[in-house]
């Protein structure tokens, strides 16, 4: 598989949450802010690219009897690290996003990805597939806690230079002065809502892109 075919399929055609369903848990839990979103994407994006890329170079080592629970220790033991990096440098973050850190592990993404990819190829290609399915979950993730944000409270990337350090000001924005918010949009509610909608929105962009492939006249033989 091309390095594009990997990132298109981990951007778009084969995004976690908008084409698998995958990960919902944290992606309803955590999106109350695109700041929450993207640090929890970032994370989740951490852990896939370092266990694709440990996976793929024990592969041959790794018997297939016993494959599954080595693969759930490696990214058990990469959550942990990851885990306690968040705690030790980005507190404020680690405290937001709680539990749902430590539950990177049971996501079924990055067995999946450990599975179906990294334990077939090299590290090369299995490094920029952690990465491409990281960030296209990363995308969903920010993406949804936006829009429930900016709906909920008028604002974007609210608090970055907390969670996230303070590089990360210049994301804050207030979109919409002396707003009230709509409360509904910040509640679990709210997040079935916009996954909802975004899914929706995804498969009719996805029909039409396949219709007008289906227009374009396929050059002859020797043209």
């Amino acid at each position: 598989m091309s390095y594009a075919r990997i990132t298109r399929e981990g951007l778009w055609d084969n995004n976690v949450v908008f084409a698998q369903m995958l990960a919902l848990c944290p992606t309803l839990a955590v999106t109350g802010s695109a700041t929450n979103g993207l640090g929890m994407g970032l994370a989740t994006t951490a852990v896939l690219v370092i266990s694709n890329m440990l996976i793929s170079a024990l592969r041959r080592f790794i018997s297939a009897d016993v494959r599954i629970p080595v693969y759930v220790v490696f990214i058990a033991t990469l959550v942990t690290l990851v885990d306690m990096t968040l705690n030790a440098w980005v507190h404020d973050l680690y405290k937001v996003l709680g539990l749902f850190i430590a539950l990177i592990v049971v996501n079924c993404a990055i067995l999946g990805r450990a599975e179906s990819f990294a334990s077939k190829n090299r590290v090369l290609p299995s490094a920029v597939d952690g990465l491409m399915m990281g960030l296209g979950f990363t995308f969903a993730l920010t993406l949804i806690g936006g829009i429930r944000e900016v709906l909920g409270g008028g604002t974007l990337f609210s608090s970055a230079h907390l969670l996230l350090g303070p590089s990360f000001a210049f994301l804050e924005t207030t979109l919409i002065a002396d707003y009230k918010g709509f409360l509904l949009m910040i509640l679990p509610p709210g997040g079935f809502l916009v996954v909802g909608f975004l899914l929706a929105a995804k498969r009719v962009l996805d029909r039409r892109l396949a219709a007008r492939a289906a227009l374009v006249p396929v050059p002859a033989q020797g043209a």
